[in-house]
């Protein structure tokens, strides 16, 4: 699967229309906005898999809603952006933002991932831990939205940890 953001980016650097078309197709429900279909349809396979083939348009059209031509620092998974972006920020609505996609289910994914990719529009996203979640969702054991939250909580625990090392540091 990881080729696909590279299918995605090498389409881009020939024809910047891509990106164009694929922001648009967050209008519409995944995998039905046909202008989309000759940059998605080559990764959906032969098989009938229906959550796949809208998950892949989900995350072409994420991908093209978010792209930077001069991107910024490594690509960071969803949770640790958001975590990022929190303490960057200091609002606490990217925390309720965040618990309220983890509990999202396949109808709504759509709409609160593209709340929260906009909301990091200043953070390199990684597309492809995100693709690779997304396809695992429906998981009984919830692991893609469990690894999610510990990514998010560890790197949100640690940056307060260390600006507490710092505060106390300076003190003494």
């Amino acid at each position: 699967m990881s080729t696909f953001i590279e299918w995605l980016e090498g389409l881009n650097e020939k024809d910047t229309k891509v990106r164009a078309v694929l922001r648009r197709s967050l209008a519409f429900d995944p995998g039905s906005y046909v202008h989309a279909f000759p940059y998605v349809e080559p990764f959906v396979g032969n098989g009938d898999n229906a959550r796949r083939r809208e998950t892949l348009y989900l995350v072409a059209g994420l991908w093209a809603a978010h792209w930077r031509e001069n991107e910024r620092g490594q690509p960071m998974p969803l949770g640790k952006a958001c975590a990022t972006h929190q303490i960057a920020s200091g609002s606490t609505s990217t925390e309720r933002r965040f618990i309220t996609l983890l509990d999202a289910d396949r109808d709504q994914l759509p709409h609160r991932l593209r709340q929260i990719i906009a909301m990091l529009k200043e953070r390199s996203i990684d597309f492809e831990a995100l693709l690779n979640g997304l396809l695992y969702w429906d998981d009984e054991q919830k692991r893609t939205q469990n690894a999610w939250a510990r990514d998010f909580y560890r790197n949100l625990n640690h940056e307060t940890e260390t600006e507490n090392q710092t505060e106390q540091e300076i003190a003494e």
